[in-house]
């Protein structure tokens, strides 16, 4: 677990036992590898468009790949965006 996550723990220590500490731990855990997921979609996105946009000369086939490209913006953008509200209602309830 990374130093950040931990500081969600101190107030709450005296009450928590391991099963508690361990399900917290895959909760922060899982929504990391989600945020991830989002990155690892917008990538493909943008990968799979400006290869399109590039490698054909097919009008229908760039508009596709400009597609691509443009939906991956938003997609990254609403990752970061539940990522940061997931883990503040983690602290607010670790507190």
């Amino acid at each position: 677990m990374i130093k950040s996550d931990l500081h969600c723990y101190k107030e709450y220590q005296s009450g928590m036992i391991l099963r508690d500490y361990l399900a917290l731990d895959r909760t922060i855990l899982a929504n990391k590898r989600t945020l991830l997921a989002y990155v690892r979609t917008f990538v493909g996105l943008i990968a799979g468009g400006i290869g399109m946009v590039k490698v054909v000369t097919d009008g229908v086939v760039n508009a596709v790949g400009y597609v691509f490209i443009a939906a991956a913006f938003p997609i990254i953008i609403r990752g970061i965006i539940e990522y940061r509200r997931t883990k503040k209602e983690l602290c607010e309830i670790e507190n």
